[in-house]
């Protein structure tokens, strides 16, 4: 007996796909890096400087995924570029680490980044019962299994729930800047007080692996090629989306990093993760600081939710071409959603939850996604021989050229920097050859 099954419907136009790259990149990579990054890189103007080249190689990113979304307009982002460009194998790996590493782990880092945040704002809560850690723990997976419920319910509630919280968050970093320089408490001499960066090679490995986590900061600039098969016009909307919230998010990074600086010393701010409550804090006294906690830790939910609408995408387009579980291919006879992989989703972002912290996630996070993007942008210069374009993206080929040098620079660093991390990425890489030949001999039987 035959069953039906469902397709993505084409629900989605511009404003929707802006907001989820806008809240796919905003998350918790802005609100806690720049403690992180100090303690590592000591000089303020290098740091704000890694945080421009960062927005410059995202913007390379956008341009040349525009021109791959604008060829092939399918769910998948990474997986349909690299199946349709490469191999099947090569697609299969990028959705394999998107799966653990490119969805995954950032829900589970926006989920922990809410908790620190939140308990930041009432830090006796539940103090007598459990510990700190626990607490933190208890909340990120409470707010993992609402916005499951969310999801569940289709992309069009989701969709809305998703423009709401992204207009808050933006409403809330832009409120953050203004007041903050020009209300605020702070001393614009703490732009001359850091230190210095290492010389010589210790330098340049802080610098990469610093780099890195910018550009976990920065990630999302490709979100709306994930959800392409439930866009409206995707050829004009996609590449829109991509650069209009790419140009929004290196501005707003920009300016929020230079409040933190106006309001807190470099060495104030050193390898501190809430860092945003710390400089409100600073800048307008305590009162202020636990109301922005609250603020920003449900801020959060923008990015945690708009990584629970892509992920799932991706393994639904891997399940249809016989490369994933069978059951993620699933959609809802009633809401449309591929609800099987919500699930599954969320499944595996609660067990990183309560298996890593939050620097060790970040670390294996930056690696693993700086890996198939350099392949899906090398795959323009495949898809400019062959003629098969349908809309070119200006800056051809320094944009992509650009794109592949620096990045590749940054992973090299980061590895000597941190190897522990990043062989656990390439290790999930390598897990994925022997998963890739199980499912497609699954698929033949």
């Amino acid at each position: 007996m035959s069953r039906t099954v469902y397709t993505l419907p084409r629900k989605l136009g511009f404003f929707p796909l802006f907001s989820i790259v806008v809240a796919n990149m905003v998350g918790a990579g802005i609100f806690t890096t720049t403690g992180l990054l100090m303690e590592n890189l000591g000089d303020v103007w290098v740091m704000l400087l890694l945080w421009l080249a960062g927005g410059v190689v995202a913007l390379c990113g956008a341009l040349s995924y525009s021109e791959l979304a604008a060829a092939m307009p399918q769910a998948g982002g990474e997986y349909v570029f690299l199946s349709r460009l490469f191999h099947p194998l090569a697609g299969f790996l990028s959705g394999w680490v998107s799966f653990i590493a490119g969805f995954s782990a950032p829900i589970a880092a926006s989920a922990i980044g809410f908790s620190e945040y939140f308990l930041r704002a009432f830090p006796q809560l539940f103090s007598g019962f459990l510990a700190e850690g626990s607490v933190k723990k208890l909340l990120a997976l409470a707010v993992i299994l609402l916005f499951t419920a969310i999801h569940l319910r289709g992309i069009s509630f989701g969709a809305r729930v998703q423009n709401f919280l992204t207009v808050m968050k933006i409403t809330l970093m832009v409120g953050l800047i203004g007041a903050g320089l020009w209300f605020g408490a702070g001393n614009w001499s703490h732009f001359a007080a850091s230190g210095e960066l290492a010389a010589g090679l210790p330098g340049w490995k802080a610098g990469g692996l610093a780099l890195m986590w910018i550009m976990f900061a920065y990630s999302g600039w490709n979100a709306a090629t994930y959800i392409g098969s439930e866009v409206k016009s995707p050829r004009r909307n996609i590449p829109r989306a991509l650069i209009a919230g790419t140009l929004t998010v290196m501005l707003l990074y920009l300016s929020v990093n230079i409040f933190y600086v106006y309001a807190v010393s470099p060495a104030g701010m050193k390898g501190v993760v809430p860092v945003a409550a710390l400089a409100v804090g600073n800048a307008f006294g305590e009162q202020a600081e636990i109301v922005l906690s609250l603020l920003i830790s449900f801020a959060l939910f923008s990015s945690l939710s708009a990584y629970l609408i892509l992920g799932p995408r991706v393994y639904y387009a891997m399940s249809r071409d016989g490369c994933f579980f069978r059951f993620t291919g699933d959609v809802d006879a009633k809401t449309f959603a591929p609800s099987k992989a919500i699930l599954l989703q969320s499944l595996l972002s609660a067990v990183m939850v309560l298996s890593g912290t939050f620097s060790q996630i970040l670390t294996f996070m930056g690696f693993a996604l700086g890996l198939f993007p350099l392949m899906a942008v090398a795959g323009v210069f495949i898809l400019r021989r062959k003629g098969i374009l349908t809309g070119k993206m200006p800056g051809y080929p320094w944009v992509q050229l650009f794109f592949l040098l620096v990045s590749a620079a940054m992973l090299g660093l980061a590895f000597a920097e941190r190897p522990l991390e990043s062989l656990v990425a390439l290790l999930t890489v390598a897990a994925g050859f022997p998963a890739y030949r199980a499912f497609r001999c699954r698929n033949r039987e």
